[in-house]
C-alpha cells in the first residue's frame, strides 16, 4: 500500500462541511466517491487536516489516503479532477511515508478571513466574503485587539461551547490585516485552532474595529474562559483554510 498526500481546494458554498454526514453533501463524500471509482468500487477512506464547517472554503486543505495503485504522483490530480465536481479540485499529490497523517502530523495552520467593505455588496461575492453592512472598521483598533490574542492562551472564550475538547490552550503565532480594494483580509497563523475559534476571533476583532468593543477588554475576555464574553461568531463564507504546515 502507498500513502498519498494531496493539497485540495474547494468552494464550500454547496457543502454541509468537510466531514461525511448522514444527510447533506460534503467534501469528504465527494472525494471518497471519486476514489472509489478509480479503485473499481473499493471504498477508500480519506483523512483531512481538519474539518471545515458548512460554507467555509479551502485553498490549501491537506488530505491523505492509502492505495494499492501505482498511479504516478503527477497523475493523481488529473485522475481525480475528471471525476470530481467543479467546486473541488486536487492541486497536487505526492507519495509520503506511512507515518504521515494529514491531521496528526500537522504543526500549524493559516486561515484567511475576508470582509467585503463595498457600500453595495457584490452579488458575486456573497458566498465568498462577509458583508460589512455599511460599517467601516478601524484597522488600528483591530490590530490592537489582535496583539492581545497572539501567544499561548486558554481560548475557551473563543471556542464554540459545543466542542468536546478539554484542553483549550493554543498558540496564535501571528494575526495581520491586509487591505485589498473593497476587501479587508485577516490572516491568522497558529499551532492549531479550536472549533469556530478563527470565526470567533474574527467576530471579536470586527467588534473592536467597529467600536462595539474596547480592544483593551480582550485580555479580560481571555481570562474569563467564558464563551458568552467573546464576540459573535463571524459568518462562514468569509473563512478560508489557506495552508497546513508540517515539520519545521
Amino acid at each position: 500500500m502507498r500513502r498519498i498526500k494531496m493539497i485540495i481546494s474547494y468552494d464550500g458554498s454547496g457543502f454541509e462541511g468537510y466531514q461525511v454526514q448522514p444527510e447533506g453533501r460534503t467534501v469528504q463524500q465527494e472525494l471518497e466517491e471519486a476514489l472509489a471509482g478509480i479503485h473499481k468500487g473499493t471504498p477508500v477512506r480519506v483523512s483531512a487536516s481538519g474539518r471545515t464547517d458548512a460554507g467555509v472554503h479551502a485553498s490549501g486543505q491537506v488530505v491523505h489516503f492509502d492505495t494499492p495503485l501505482g498511479i504516478p504522483d503527477d497523475r493523481w490530480p488529473m485522475a481525480l479532477n475528471t471525476r470530481l465536481p467543479a467546486d473541488i479540485r486536487v492541486l497536487r499529490a505526492e507519495e509520503v511515508p506511512d507515518s504521515f497523517h494529514a491531521r496528526f502530523s500537522a504543526t500549524g495552520k493559516t486561515y484567511r478571513y475576508i470582509w467585503e467593505l463595498a457600500d453595495v455588496p457584490s452579488p458575486f461575492r456573497r458566498h465568498f466574503a462577509s458583508p460589512s453592512r455599511g460599517l467601516v472598521p478601524d484597522t488600528q483598533k483591530m490590530e490592537a485587539g489582535a496583539a492581545h490574542l497572539t501567544g499561548t492562551h486558554d481560548f475557551t472564550s473563543f471556542c464554540s461551547a459545543k466542542t468536546d475538547v478539554q484542553d483549550k490552550v493554543r498558540t496564535v503565532e501571528e494575526i495581520r490585516f491586509e487591505n485589498h480594494g473593497d476587501e479587508l483580509h485577516m490572516i491568522i497563523t497558529g499551532s492549531g485552532f479550536l472549533y469556530n475559534m478563527v470565526r470567533i476571533i474574527a467576530g471579536t476583532l470586527w467588534a473592536a474595529g467597529t467600536g462595539r468593543l474596547d480592544p483593551a477588554a480582550i485580555p479580560e475576555i481571555l481570562v474569563a474562559r467564558d464563551r458568552t464574553k467573546g464576540g459573535k461568531t463571524a459568518p462562514p463564507q468569509g473563512l478560508y483554510l489557506e495552508k497546513v504546515r508540517y515539520g519545521e
